[in-house]
């Protein structure tokens, strides 16, 4: 499937496209085999157009078992002592399965992870993206979502009526709420969820700008772009949307 770039200006409609493969091709300012820097006189699109292919690269290494575990080395962990240039800003998900640097086989420093349960969205959440683009200049930010994402079952459990939330996790359930009420309903559980957990990145993609005059600048006026992605617990693949 071919993906395109999703900016504050175009937003794709989220089909029922699944994980299908295809996740190959060259990768930007990395060792081994990867280019050692962006192009020169790379204009924004292209240059977000290059991290997406590093990182689609990484990811097809990552669930095909042939990790190359780039740039961990002592060398280069202490060429990072004096400061940072990661390619991607990436949003996803505090479950445990879901390490960004693994999954798109990546190294120290490559790429900014932001992570909270459910992707939900604070200040420091909001903030930490903006200093990704504003300061670090990122040319893209990922928001992932992944399958079975427990916060989302919570909020469709919460929404649905089987059960409760309390203390500080309702805060998360509730966030979702929306997300679920706005999702086609489906009778097949698994579907549903997985329909709700790529409306959840969406949505989420789409409230950063919003939240944050940087965020919405950044996309507006210096081409950053927003990817909307879904990663597979079963396959290893991340599809985009």
């Amino acid at each position: 499937m071919e993906l395109r770039p999703f900016s504050r200006r175009s937003m794709l409609a989220l089909g029922t496209a699944t994980a299908a493969g295809g996740l190959a091709g060259v990768g930007a300012r990395t060792a081994l085999a990867e280019p050692t820097s962006l192009s020169p006189a790379a204009s924004p699109s292209s240059a977000s157009s290059e991290v997406w292919q590093r990182l689609r690269a990484g990811n097809a290494r990552f669930a095909a078992g042939r990790q190359r575990w780039p740039r961990q080395d002592p060398a280069h962990r202490r060429s990072l002592v004096e400061g940072q240039d990661p390619v991607a800003c990436v949003l996803g998900c505090a479950d445990s399965r879901v390490p960004a640097e693994l999954l798109f086989d990546q190294g120290l420093g490559d790429l900014f992870t932001v992570r909270a349960v459910g992707e939900v969205l604070d200040d420091a959440v909001v903030g930490s993206v903006e200093y990704a683009v504003e300061h670090l200049h990122v040319p893209v930010v990922v928001v992932l979502g992944h399958s079975r994402c427990g916060a989302v079952a919570a909020a469709i459990d919460l929404v649905q009526g089987r059960s409760e939330v309390t203390g500080s996790v309702s805060t998360v359930a509730r966030a979702i709420e929306a997300t679920v009420r706005a999702t086609p309903a489906d009778p097949d559980p698994q579907r549903f969820l997985a329909a709700c957990v790529r409306t959840q990145t969406a949505r989420v993609a789409e409230e950063l700008p919003r939240r944050s005059p940087a965020i919405r600048a950044a996309l507006d006026d210096h081409g950053v772009e927003i990817v909307v992605g879904v990663y597979d617990l079963a396959s290893g693949l991340v599809t985009r949307y």
